[in-house]
């Protein structure tokens, strides 16, 4: 079939292109670029803001759009709410618009974890109370509003995939990014790590190989009109995640530690069970391979 994705260029969405190519879909690329990369991406790029109405004429002839574009900082979405709901709201409204118009069968849309809020259960279940802490949250959520409306009036299918924390091949460790990329970065050159708090508080690590695999098969017919959670249900401390990089990279298990960070959940974990019904989907790559794969490519490629 032929499918868009929006954020393309980046970390999770050119590791999607890579998949989709590989099952034999034809591939679009939407990304202004602003975080990704045109070396990523071995598909036809359109160098477009997700905001731009021109993103209607790129999605003519398109089946299902995979919209992974987005403004991810937490901390940038409070000190600039506005941006943040241009891009992740408006944003989101105008890929539905473009879909709509152009006829597209299905959206796939990528949300977050911060929807859930602090858990009062975890691992937390899909159908979980949804309580929104900042406004990249609220973006999100309200994305995910945007897509059930545009079902019910226009018959456009969706499928919102919940992901816990992303890690693997091509993530960057600049800005607001994943603890596993900033951690390799470090361990490999050298430089000192920190750790906050105790360094126990934990997060559900998903290799970013098995959150493409839920993208691809939710492409498909199964999981429409639904809401999944892409994790492994697992804690991992930061503590002990600092271990298994640090052997993965060969250097010295030494990080520093600072003071706790306002704001930082103490634990989070998902329930990924019913994305094997809904969608066939289980993840199939434990944390200390995907490690070792992470490593070793940020140790063949650099930054």
């Amino acid at each position: 079939m032929r499918i868009l994705v929006t954020g393309g260029a980046g970390f999770i969405g050119s590791t999607l292109v890579d998949r989709l190519l590989v099952d034999g879909h034809e591939v679009l690329v939407v990304d202004d670029l602003s975080s990704g990369t045109h070396r990523n991406v071995d598909a036809p790029l359109h160098g477009l803001d997700v905001r731009d109405p021109a993103l209607a004429e790129v999605a003519k002839n398109v089946e299902v759009v995979c919209h992974l574009a987005a403004q991810i900082s937490v901390r940038r979405s409070v000190a600039d709410p506005v941006l943040d709901a241009q891009v992740n709201v408006q944003g989101t409204v105008n890929v539905l618009e473009s879909a709509r118009r152009s006829g597209v069968r299905k959206v796939v849309f990528a949300s977050s974890v911060a929807v859930y809020g602090t858990p009062a259960k975890i691992p937390v279940p899909a159908d979980a109370a949804l309580d929104p802490r900042s406004p990249y949250a609220a973006s999100k959520l309200s994305a995910e509003t945007y897509l059930s409306s545009y079902r019910a009036l226009h018959g456009l299918e969706y499928t919102t995939l919940v992901l816990s924390n992303v890690y693997g091949p091509r993530q960057s460790p600049e800005g607001e990014a994943g603890v596993v990329a900033i951690f390799t970065d470090a361990l490999l050159t050298g430089r000192p790590t920190v750790l906050f708090g105790d360094g126990g508080q934990t997060r559900d690590y998903i290799f970013v190989e098995d959150v493409v695999d839920g993208f691809a098969r939710a492409c498909g017919p199964r999981g429409d009109g639904r809401r999944f959670n892409l994790g492994t249900g697992l804690q991992t401390t930061d503590r002990d995640l600092h271990t298994l990089i640090a052997a993965a990279a060969g250097a010295p298990d030494l990080p520093a530690l600072a003071p706790a960070r306002l704001g930082d959940l103490p634990a989070m974990a998902v329930d990924p069970a019913p994305a094997r019904d809904g969608l066939g989907w289980q993840p199939r790559t434990d944390l200390r391979t995907g490690l070792k794969i992470t490593v070793d490519w940020v140790r063949n490629h650099g930054k």
